[in-house]
């Protein structure tokens, strides 16, 4: 039989002086070996300090039951719910019926890549704060302002946070969509709207941002379609039927939306609908 190498015995053996410490041989050695440690750096006794634990990720229990998280706890909450970010704005603020529109309008228009998807998400985005201010404000002085300047714990600030979102959402909402989810959820405990939970009162929102803004967007289509189908009638009178009338009809409808200022009507009549 072949021997092993030398070098194979003293990789055993150092896995066996390894073993033997770490099932208390350690312990034993180490009381025999001098000390190394400057007295300067050692604990109470001349025995080493303890291991201080991680009361940065703590949970604190008030006398009334509440519960305070430490800074490091919340920080982290806080940049979990930054991933929820686009889902809120889309679907908690007046965002998805402004683009909407601003699609339906596009389409009117026979535009396809003007205005561009970047530019029509840029306006919608800006009059989305525009018309969200006064919720933004409400939560700056109830809810953030407090919470920094440490009146409030976190728990408080985020109850007066959804407060605000919870009162334009419900301004905004048909009490037809209400009762629909209110159904399909079969919740009775709903009594009045003020009782309508986000889990029921953001898809109802939903809703209707969908429906008003259909509903505005048919309102828009209809002159354009007037000016197609008189170019097409025109058209046909005169034999032009290998001529598109889409490529007579843009002009005329650009001008018709640049004579009666259609952007500020567009505009004025989205904020309008928000009540601002």
């Amino acid at each position: 039989m072949k021997p092993y190498p030398l070098i194979h015995y003293r990789f055993l053996g150092s896995l066996l002086l390894l073993i033997l410490l770490s099932f208390g041989a350690g312990p034993a050695l180490a009381q025999e070996a001098p000390e190394t440690q400057p007295p300067a750096e050692q604990g109470v006794g001349g025995s080493l300090p303890a291991i201080p634990g991680l009361p940065a990720l703590t949970v604190t229990t008030n006398p009334d039951g509440s519960e305070e998280y430490t800074v490091t706890l919340q920080i982290l909450a806080i940049m979990t719910a930054f991933t929820f970010l686009p889902a809120i704005l889309l679907m908690m603020t007046s965002f998805t019926r402004i683009i909407i529109v601003f699609a339906i309008l596009r389409q009117a228009l026979g535009l396809q890549q003007s205005p561009s998807n970047q530019i029509l998400i840029g306006l919608s985005l800006f009059l989305t704060l525009f018309i969200m201010q006064p919720v933004f404000e409400r939560v700056n002085a109830e809810a953030l302002q407090p919470y920094i300047n440490e009146e409030i714990n976190a728990q408080t600030a985020l109850a007066r946070t959804t407060e605000p979102f919870h009162a334009f959402m419900l301004a905004q909402t048909r009490e037809s969509d209400i009762e629909l989810f209110v159904g399909i959820a079969d919740n009775p405990d709903i009594q009045t709207p003020q009782d309508t939970p986000f889990s029921i009162l953001v898809p109802a929102f939903v809703t209707s941002e969908l429906k008003t803004a259909f509903q505005i967007g048919f309102i828009i289509f209809i002159p354009f379609l007037v000016i197609d189908i008189v170019v097409a009638s025109v058209l046909m009178a005169m034999g032009m039927m290998m001529l598109s009338p889409l490529i007579i009809s843009l002009p005329f409808k650009i001008m018709l939306f640049v004579l009666v200022d259609g952007w500020a009507m567009i505009i004025g009549t989205l904020a309008a609908s928000f009540g601002v």
